[in-house]
């Protein structure tokens, strides 16, 4: 038992309960010749990766300093995915009806693709400061998802606060939900509460890390919950308004931002090696 314990198993459960959601809407739905339901795909796939990476990285990361950056750095890009499975979803099914069509929208998931990059590449960065300089690798970490974050979601700020009534009212609670547990997820992280106000109180229960773990995970089912209903419900509409989803920018955005995402991952890996010495390399005389 320690203070990693349930940091794993907070996401390592809900990652079949996403993974049992995505099994089920391949079972119902015409994946294969229905384009539209690509992002909902895209978007749920997304789900399984980032808490299943979660537990991993927080599994393996005890072996030493060295593996907990590593294992850390395949969490960003994770979360940087899962960030742009949102932009995905968002953009084929909740952006509001007066940016349809826009060049906002059209440009809308390839610049999700860049805010991938940047949100992994910040992020890992962060981890290299950390031991001499801890708040400002704490800030550069929660920049990066924190810009990711409100990007993704201006066309459902504005959907909900500038064109109230587009939608139900029960979906509109269910994204409001969601928005609420993305701040109190990102306040948590950010404020180290309650155990900054009782050291050694919270080191196994209760600590802000589990918090905002569960926290992430109710976010991301209201969130699924109010993409599969505006999906459902918006469909006559969106068909008559804008074009298909694309293999281009679903499943080709999204494996082109794993492609990225490795490739960052990897070269960061190998600059921190090299920063502290990897065991079996040869030191220079």
């Amino acid at each position: 038992m320690s203070n990693e314990t349930l940091n794993i198993w907070t996401h390592f459960l809900p990652t079949w309960y996403f993974s049992w959601k995505l099994l089920a809407s391949l079972w119902v739905l015409d994946v294969w010749s229905d384009s539209y339901t690509w992002p909902l795909v895209v978007f749920l796939v997304s789900c399984c990766i980032y808490p299943f990476t979660s537990s991993c990285a927080h599994t393996f990361s005890v072996m030493s300093t060295k593996a907990r950056h590593i294992c850390f750095f395949f969490d960003y890009g994770a979360l940087s995915l899962y960030s742009l499975g949102s932009a995905i979803a968002y953009s084929a099914y909740s952006f509001p009806d007066a940016w349809l069509p826009s060049v906002f929208h059209d440009w809308y998931v390839p610049i999700a693709v860049v805010n991938t990059v940047i949100s992994t590449g910040l992020s890992c960065y962060s981890r290299f400061p950390e031991m001499k300089r801890p708040q400002l690798s704490k800030v550069m970490r929660t920049m990066a998802f924190t810009y990711s974050y409100l990007f993704d979601s201006v066309p459902l700020f504005y959907r909900l606060y500038i064109c109230a009534g587009e939608g139900s009212a029960e979906n509109t609670v269910n994204h409001l939900k969601h928005i609420v547990l993305a701040v109190l997820t990102a306040f948590l992280f950010a404020s180290h509460l309650p155990e900054r106000l009782a050291p050694g109180r919270f080191d196994y229960i209760g600590h802000s890390h589990q918090l905002f773990h569960i926290c992430a995970i109710f976010g991301t089912h209201f969130q699924m919950e109010s993409i599969t209903t505006d999906m459902a419900t918006r469909r006559n509409w969106l068909a008559a308004s804008t074009p298909r989803p694309s293999f281009r920018l679903t499943f080709g955005a999204f494996a082109t931002s794993i492609v990225l995402s490795l490739m960052l991952t990897a070269a960061f890996s190998v600059a921190l090696c090299r920063k502290t010495s990897c065991p079996g390399k040869e030191k220079p005389r």
